[in-house]
């Protein structure tokens, strides 16, 4: 039996270290306040040419791309709205890193979760789940390499998984197998893209905190997912896009078909 570990206080945040400095990112999810969002600043932050916006929410799309552009720069931020679903929405989202040179790095972010047992669970919310979470991720790392093999470019992926891919959870069947298979793809996908020096891997988070999944649990059951924490507390988005970051940089060069944990989690 382990008990619930005393929560440590965050770190400070990590300047940039010009990591990204010259390259186009396009992240998938990237309006709001959790991962997806963490990443664009942090590549921007990381000296990228221009980070290209993706999400299906229009709205908060709109309001991510003016406050960054206010920030760094209009002409390093641009937004598509997509839906990892719609391959012609994917393909549009790519489209729009092309003023900037082309994609360099994909960060495949879009994810859909839900909290349901398995008993109770329809073929609609199973396959709701999997569309997103796994098949729009494969839609996006085959476009990506698509036009990274096309323009003869070294390019980089980085998807995120889950540690529910390796752990199991109650009422998770549908978003554990879907980011199981993110792992399977990533690894996968890293020996076809190999030949054609193009790197994929992916990050596999346990519990990041932000305003929208505090609305979508309870405070009890929060509190006892970051007990369980080696740190006692969740993980800061920026601390899980800066794993991304690195996977995306030259620092790792000889990385490829692997996924990294990004969890504090004791057993």
């Amino acid at each position: 039996m382990t008990t619930a570990r005393t929560e440590q206080p965050a770190p400070d945040y990590v300047p940039g270290h010009a990591l990204l400095e010259g390259r186009t990112v396009v992240v998938t999810a990237a309006a709001g306040a959790g991962i997806g969002s963490a990443v664009v600043r942090r590549c921007l932050e990381e000296g990228a040419r221009a980070v290209v916006l993706g999400d299906t929410h229009e709205r908060r799309l709109d309001e991510a791309r003016a406050s960054l552009a206010a920030e760094f720069g209009a002409d390093r931020v641009a937004a598509v709205p997509c839906d990892v679903t719609d391959e012609s929405r994917v393909a549009s989202l790519l489209d729009a890193a092309d003023p900037f040179g082309g994609v360099d790095v994909m960060i495949n972010n879009a994810g859909l979760g839900g909290t349901v047992s398995l008993l109770d669970m329809t073929d609609e919310q199973w396959c709701k789940v999997l569309d997103v979470s796994l098949t729009g991720t494969f839609r996006c790392v085959r476009a990506a390499g698509r036009r990274m093999v096309a323009a003869g470019r070294r390019g980089v992926i980085v998807n995120n998984a889950s540690v529910v891919g390796w752990r199991a959870q109650e009422g998770q069947a549908h978003y554990a197998a879907a980011k199981a298979g993110v792992m399977a793809l990533t690894r996968s996908a890293a020996m076809d893209l190999a030949p054609h020096g193009i790197r994929v891997n992916a990050v596999s988070p346990s519990l990041a905190m932000h305003p929208f999944l505090a609305k979508v649990t309870t405070p009890e059951f929060l509190a006892e997912l970051k007990g369980r924490e080696a740190f006692g507390r969740a993980a800061e988005p920026w601390e899980i896009a800066n794993v991304m970051v690195f996977l995306a940089s030259d620092y790792a060069t000889y990385l490829t078909g692997e996924v990294v944990s990004a969890s504090s989690q004791h057993p």
